[in-house]
């Protein structure tokens, strides 16, 4: 349904070229990180200020026009898709960084700021802001998303590192929840309903975001296991021995050979594990000591040292490009990549039932993990113009989630749910989705906000 006239008119007339019909621009606001097919909002719109973001959600409520927030595009789970037409926000241009308290570690920051632009920021300051995916994600769409990445295993997520927000509600109201205070018993904790709710409930227009002190030593290792089992065993202990490291990822052989062909890296082609370490440079050295210790006790071998910055960020680069280079596997190929997340004691479980899936479907699918926290990554690859392989690919994702539910996990770690994971949510939370669409149909009873996300396609 396209967008009514007077609706156009009165964007067009206001915004001028921060309004946009084009096609290309509409194809670049219609397609994300996900395997699913592109759908195009009917248009595009550039707000610089939260007075603006009310303005245009007012217009959109008043004209029964779906709205859905768009920042990086780098979701995995279609959560910037316009399944229903309508005006995509992006929030790009709101990249002001509005405060920084180093005395009280946090910032206030638009929802359009990236990670990076936020650490390049706080260069000289002693501080720096952790939660890394991977990808120069907006601070909003982390947010929205309820983000994490390599380092949640010391620092937590995006649910633990926001300590307020603006929002505009559906209707165009703008609340504020939380606050710079570090702790709050004053009711609901708003915060963490908008933490996570993938746009569906209102447009994120201000951050207040805890940073952390810049350690003053940091240390990065590699080394290579005889199996998976092994290298998940050290992960287990490492955690039970409460050994505070910063990162623990786990590669299986296939994506360290994804790595060493897409990044020329030289890694062992096996599987192998990540580590970062973070403190003082003798809590560094004794961290280091234990977690060789452990991994040498299951096998581990060819323990390297990244202590050089230059060597510690190719090495964390060749990690964040794990997607892209798995794709380059098999050229021509598309990618559904799924996440779950387990206690960590079913971590071994979890991810040996996962590579005896993989074997019996034939397909390939490099596994990766922030195995520290007990989530990991399969990226399944098909050949799009290959219904069996495609159908194939599909029942797979739903064995390693129906087994992450079993082991008392979670079928989204980071990920999200977005149009892809829906009857997943239901499978994990039952009765409680019931009190989510409540609480949708209250803040949003046109169901305007982002629809088809979040909830299966019956009401939404």
């Amino acid at each position: 349904m396209p967008l009514p006239d007077d609706f156009a008119r009165a964007l067009a007339d206001r915004y001028g070229k921060r309004f946009s019909t084009a096609e290309a621009v509409r194809a670049h606001h219609g397609h994300d990180e996900s395997h699913f097919p592109d759908a195009l909002p009917d248009a595009v719109v550039w707000p610089h200020a939260t007075a603006e973001v009310v303005d245009i959600v007012r217009l959109c409520h008043r004209h029964r026009v779906p709205l859905i927030p768009f920042g990086a595009g780098s979701s995995l789970e279609g959560h910037i898709l316009a399944t229903r037409g309508g005006l995509s926000m992006d929030l790009s241009e709101m990249n002001r960084i509005v405060a920084l308290h180093a005395e009280d570690m946090d910032a206030v920051v638009h929802p359009g700021v990236t990670r990076k632009a936020l650490n390049a920021a706080l260069h000289g300051s002693g501080l720096f802001f952790p939660i890394d995916p991977g990808a120069d994600a907006s601070l909003g769409g982390m947010a929205s998303t309820r983000a994490s990445g390599t380092n949640a295993v010391r620092y937590g997520t995006m649910r633990d590192n926001v300590l307020g927000l603006e929002v505009v509600l559906a209707d165009g109201r703008v609340i504020r929840t939380g606050g710079r205070a570090r702790k709050s018993s004053a009711g609901y904790d708003l915060t963490r309903l908008f933490v996570g709710a993938e746009g569906t409930l209102g447009v994120i227009t201000e951050l207040t975001v805890r940073l952390h002190p810049l350690p003053e030593a940091i240390s990065s290792a590699t080394c290579a296991f005889p199996d998976v089992a092994s290298a998940v065993r050290t992960v287990i202990q490492t955690i039970q021995l409460g050994v505070p490291v910063a990162r623990i990822e786990l590669l299986d052989a296939l994506t360290v050979k994804a790595v060493n062909r897409y990044s020329k890296t030289t890694l062992r082609e096996a599987p192998m594990l990540f580590f970062e370490f973070h403190g003082s440079p003798t809590g560094v050295e004794e961290q280091a000591r234990s977690v060789q210790e452990l991994a040498r006790d299951n096998g581990g071998q060819d323990f390297e040292w990244a202590t050089r910055q230059e060597d510690r960020t190719r090495l964390w680069q060749a990690r964040h490009e794990v997607l892209h280079a798995s794709i380059n596997l098999l050229p021509g190929c598309k990618a559904i990549s799924t996440d779950v997340c387990v206690p960590i004691s079913r971590l071994a479980e979890a991810i040996a039932g996962t590579q005896d899936d993989i074997a019996a479907s034939g397909l390939i699918a490099p596994i990766v993990g922030h195995v520290g926290d007990g989530n990991f990554h399969v990226v399944i690859l098909t050949e799009p113009d290959n219904p069996a392989q495609v159908h194939a690919a599909e029942a797979l994702g739903r064995r390693i989630v129906e087994r992450a539910l079993r082991l008392d996990g979670t079928c989204t770690g980071e990920h999200g749910i977005g149009i892809g994971k829906q009857d997943f949510l239901l499978a994990e939370h039952g009765d409680g989705v019931a009190v989510m669409r409540s609480l949708k149909a209250t803040l949003d009873p046109l169901n305007l906000m982002n629809p088809g996300k979040i909830f299966a396609a019956a009401g939404d």
